[in-house]
């Protein structure tokens, strides 16, 4: 019960419309970013502001990704969180950000959760795709896959569709995890990577020295 509370609470931060019942995503989250992304879609339905908040937060994130400088300035610790607060907020105006991504921008400066953007947004996107029908899946691989190994997996994948969904994929080279595949399909999560094997192994092996 305390968890729906600060939902409700920081969607109506997220939001100016008076106080509401939470709008439940289609798909839930976990985590920091999971509760901020099921705020700001709350807020957006409420707002009717939904498509035009990932349209916002999908160029910003490109923008953060392509501009080192302002990429260091979002996440650095040293500047002041309400001038970083003030700052977001003029520039969202100019942008022409919805009402809704420029509170959630306030919001996360206030809180000093700005390192979070970045997962705040794509864990946004993920309710999104999820709002579509559109269920999300990441691979990462130690190597990248080939036509026919995609090929199968995704096959495999597709089994854990409802028929109203559709899979999209995307891909993420890691060669720290050795081998095998880390696969992450909606709300699921599955490590098959050789380095979490290695590592549970070696675990055990000094567990029982």
């Amino acid at each position: 019960m305390a968890s729906i509370n600060k939902l409700a609470l920081l969607s109506r931060s997220l939001s100016s419309a008076a106080a509401q019942q939470v709008v439940k995503p289609p798909i839930q989250l976990f985590g920091l970013e999971g509760r901020y992304a099921t705020a700001l879609y709350s807020a957006a339905t409420k707002l009717s502001q939904l498509d035009q908040v990932e349209k916002d937060l999908t160029a910003l994130q490109s923008t953060i990704k392509a501009d080192k400088k302002l990429r260091e300035q979002v996440t650095s610790p040293i500047i002041n969180k309400k001038v970083m607060a003030t700052a977001l907020k003029e520039a969202a105006a100019k942008l022409k950000f919805a009402p809704a991504t420029a509170n959630l921008l306030g919001l996360l400066a206030d809180n000093g959760r700005l390192k979070k953007l970045d997962t705040v947004i794509s864990a946004f996107k993920t309710i999104m795709a999820a709002h579509r029908g559109e269920v999300v899946c990441e691979v990462i691989s130690a190597k990248p896959l080939d036509a026919g190994q995609n090929k199968q997996l995704e096959g495999a994948l597709k089994s854990f569709l409802k028929p109203n969904q559709s899979l999209k994929i995307t891909s993420r080279v890691d060669p720290s995890i050795i081998g095998g595949l880390i696969v992450s399909i909606g709300d699921k999560y599955v490590d098959m990577s050789i380095a979490t094997k290695v590592k549970l192994y070696t675990d055990v092996i000094q567990s029982a020295a």
